[in-house]
């Protein structure tokens, strides 16, 4: 194989992004050769623009059973990623799934199980993974620079959302056209952040969700959810869509000090010793243990989008390691499902959550929206 022929299900925004630069030959080992869209404009706009380069279809099917690509790329609607990837995958395809991976973790759970079966490469666009911020924190947690996490708190408020861009089109915020609002839809990088950077996943959370609260729309758009660890540490979560100005800011505390990631900065407050031991042989009832504030440098670059295809694309010519494995998709989506659950329950859930009660409870707000109601 000279080059992996890339397909892309989707001519949205985000598809239309992706097939830019690969149609500037920005992925090396990449090229685009065909694409499908329901949409008759968006294929007549695509022949207009890449002529003969690119073939269309009218459907994914088609395309999936056209012999034209080796590997497809979905940018389709939320609901439609398990089960588009599940016909790639039996079609012999190879799969790199916009995020978020599904709406819930069941049917994700099927789409991971057909990729298993199938040996295809199989990875998400988690583009963040790639930004050198992240990719820094996850080398000191991981290291042990940090010691033992004790506490995680993020504030993701800027993620704001006028009427007029929930108006712009009727499947936004609704349960059967998104499956959500902020979880599924503005967090799916922050979320899957939240557990790879530390390595942690809850063992339970407790989440309060508001709904519609000062917008007119059915799905959550404020969130402040408290999970608890195995460990015995705690992590915050808070976001939202209506707040101006919002907060970006991701704080790990750790036996050894403290890291913050705000306005594109990452500062460690490190203890000279560990707390812990710093707490056992200390005999001054006011003592505190030495701090330096440093600024941790990070690397410029994090080609996001492009260099989570780049991996791919490796991964499939060569068997490079994939930065983001699609598998990775189920672990953000369950704490958004039990940020949900534990909502609609009034209660805590634990992980790994109960699929068959949150399949159930979504259905539920699917059938109140239909009949109407809220």
């Amino acid at each position: 194989m000279n080059k992996v022929r890339i397909g892309i299900v989707g001519l949205g925004n985000m598809g239309s992004g992706h097939a830019q630069y690969l149609i500037e030959g920005q992925v090396k080992g990449a090229e685009l050769t065909a694409v499908s869209d329901i949409n008759p404009k968006r294929l007549k706009l695509a022949k207009e623009q890449w002529g003969d380069r690119v073939l269309t279809f009218e459907s994914p099917e088609a395309l999936f059973r056209s012999g034209a690509v080796d590997g497809i790329l979905l940018c389709t609607p939320h609901y439609d990623h398990p089960r588009q990837a599940i016909d790639a995958f039996s079609c012999g395809l190879h799969v790199l799934v916009e995020k978020p991976a599904g709406v819930y973790t069941q049917q994700v759970r099927e789409m991971n199980e057909a990729a298993a079966a199938s040996g295809k490469v199989y990875g998400i666009m988690y583009n963040q993974r790639s930004n050198p911020l992240y990719v820094k924190l996850r080398e000191l947690i991981s290291s042990g620079e940090l010691g033992e996490i004790r506490r995680t708190n993020w504030i993701i408020t800027n993620w704001y959302r006028s009427q007029a861009y929930y108006n712009s089109g009727g499947w936004r915020a609704t349960w059967g056209g998104e499956g959500g609002g902020v979880l599924i839809n503005q967090d799916p990088h922050q979320l899957d952040l939240w557990q790879w950077t530390t390595g942690l996943m809850p063992k339970r959370i407790r989440a309060f969700c508001s709904f519609g609260k000062h917008r007119d729309i059915e799905v959550e758009n404020d969130v402040t959810a408290y999970a608890e660890y195995e460990n015995g540490a705690t992590g915050v979560f808070v976001t939202s869509t209506y707040e101006a100005p919002g907060t970006n800011r991701f704080e790990i505390s750790g036996d050894r000090g403290k890291i913050v990631i705000e306005d594109d900065k990452m500062t460690f407050w490190r203890l000279r010793e560990l707390e812990s031991e710093f707490n056992r042989t200390n005999t001054n009832a006011w003592g505190q243990p030495e701090i330096w504030k440093c600024e941790i440098p990070v690397a410029s670059g994090g080609a996001q989008h492009k260099e989570i295809t780049q991996n791919w694309t490796d991964a499939i010519m060569g068997g490079t390691p994939l930065l983001a494995p699609g598998e990775d998709g189920i672990k953000g989506l369950t704490l958004s499902n039990a940020m949900l659950l534990s909502t609609w329950t009034d209660n805590w859930v634990s992980l790994p959550i109960d699929e068959d009660v949150f399949y159930d409870k979504l259905q539920e707000q699917i059938l109140f929206s239909a009949n109407g109601k809220r």
